[in-house]
C-alpha cells in the first residue's frame, strides 16, 4: 500500500515510468550542450585567435598583438621548474602583457589613450608640414630663396 502511494506521488511530480523516454532526452540535450560549452571553452583557452570582445581594438594594437603571449606559471611544488621559469625571465610581464616589459599600471584603457595621443602627434606633424611647404611655396612664388 505504501509503495503505491509513493508511484503515485512520483508519478504526480513527473518521475513515473512513462515519463523515462523525457528524462533520457533531456539528459541527452544537457549532455550535448555542456559539451559543445565545454568545447568553446577549451577553444577559448587555446584558440590562436583569441575570443572575439565585445569593444573593438584599434588597428595599431591588433598590429602589436604578436607581441604578447600567454605566460604558463609552474606549479609551486616543482623546484626545477620554478628554477627554470625565473632563469627564463620569471615575472617580467603579466599573464598577457608584453614580453620583457613590466606593465602592472597598464591597462586597456591608458593603451587607448597612448595610441589616441600618439595619432593626434601624427596628424599635428602632417599639418606642421603642410602648412610650412604652403608657406615655402608662397614665397617662393614671390621670389624669395627659400632653402
Amino acid at each position: 500500500m505504501a509503495s503505491f502511494k509513493a508511484q503515485k506521488f512520483l508519478r504526480k511530480i513527473g518521475l513515473g515510468k512513462e515519463d523515462l523516454y523525457f528524462w533520457k532526452q533531456m539528459g541527452k540535450a544537457m549532455l550535448y550542450t555542456y559539451t559543445i560549452f565545454g568545447l568553446a571553452w577549451l577553444w577559448n583557452e587555446t584558440s590562436p585567435l583569441g575570443w572575439w570582445t565585445l569593444k573593438p581594438r584599434p588597428k595599431e594594437e591588433r598590429e602589436m598583438a604578436h607581441l604578447y603571449e600567454r605566460r604558463r606559471f609552474p606549479y609551486p611544488g616543482d623546484q626545477e621548474a620554478v628554477e627554470e621559469f625565473i632563469k627564463s625571465g620569471g615575472t617580467l610581464g603579466t599573464t598577457i602583457g608584453p614580453k620583457g616589459f613590466i606593465d602592472s599600471d597598464k591597462d586597456s584603457d591608458n593603451m587607448q589613450k597612448q595610441l589616441q595621443s600618439k595619432k593626434f602627434e601624427q596628424e599635428a606633424q602632417k599639418l606642421w608640414f603642410r602648412m610650412r611647404n604652403e608657406v615655402i611655396s608662397e614665397l617662393q612664388e614671390k621670389g624669395f630663396d627659400v632653402e
